[in-house]
């Protein structure tokens, strides 16, 4: 992907209500899984995004979120909803790298990650990222997963290219516990949360983009629309898995 068509990539991605999928519900499912937290939690959202899952939380529990995103226009994104709902209050955002965090040791209660792990990867998050986190603190992520052993051709090609250290629920499972993770519970996301709040708004942004840039967006779009025909031919061998463990 050369430069205009990452510029083209971003721009398509703004705007959304998420960049990636999850929904209210599953938040909420997630945190209800959550027990025992101390007054005013602290919690690191990693990769937000334009923060629809900040939001969840910030509105079901008393508590403080830190959030950080690589892209500055998320950010901006989330600070603006966050102004509207007067959240504003709960949310302290930075623009920077998952790659790159230097927070004090064992200072966070909870650690969130929705669609975000994969970038640095399960194991390497799972050992790096909960070097932040107390003992005893939860880490609730979701991790895309095959969701059968019986994979097609078209996904499996598919993800060899997009995600090759993608692996089963039952696979992530064992990499979690033996780190010496707790697992409080896992689900699977249902389809709404890949349509309501993340496909269908955004084949709706790519018609717009596709106005704007004309041509020069098509290999963008294209691949896009690829990913998006995939799910929905494919929903039953892969998914998003909603893992939420204990530290300790």
């Amino acid at each position: 992907m050369d430069k205009k068509e990452f510029e083209i990539f971003l721009d398509t991605y703004t705007n959304l209500p998420r960049q990636g999928p999850g929904n209210n519900e599953s938040t909420k499912k997630a945190l209800e899984n959550i027990k025992d937290l101390p007054a005013h939690p602290l919690i690191l959202d990693l990769g937000c995004g334009s923060g629809m899952q900040t939001l969840e939380i910030a509105r079901n529990i008393d508590c403080n979120i830190i959030t950080i995103d690589n892209f500055p226009q998320f950010i901006t994104e989330l600070n603006i909803r966050a102004v509207k709902e007067n959240l504003s209050s709960k949310i302290t955002t930075f623009n920077k790298s998952m790659f790159e965090l230097d927070f004090e040791p064992e200072s966070f209660d909870i650690l969130w990650a929705e669609g975000s792990i994969y970038i640095i990867g399960l194991e390497k998050g799972l050992i790096e990222w909960t070097q932040f986190l107390k003992n005893g603190g939860y880490f609730a992520f979701t991790e895309c997963s095959w969701l059968t052993d019986q994979i097609s051709p078209e996904p499996e090609q598919f993800w060899a290219t997009n995600y090759p250290e993608m692996k089963t629920v039952s696979e992530n499972l064992e990499i979690i516990e033996n780190l010496g993770f707790e697992v409080i519970n896992h689900f699977t996301l249902p389809e709404n949360a890949w349509w309501d709040t993340y496909y269908n708004p955004l084949k709706a942004n790519l018609e717009k983009i596709a106005q704007k840039y004309g041509p020069e967006a098509d290999s963008v779009i294209a691949e896009i629309y690829s990913e998006i025909n995939l799910y929905q031919n494919y929903s039953n061998e892969y998914g998003y898995e909603f893992f939420i463990i204990k530290k300790g």
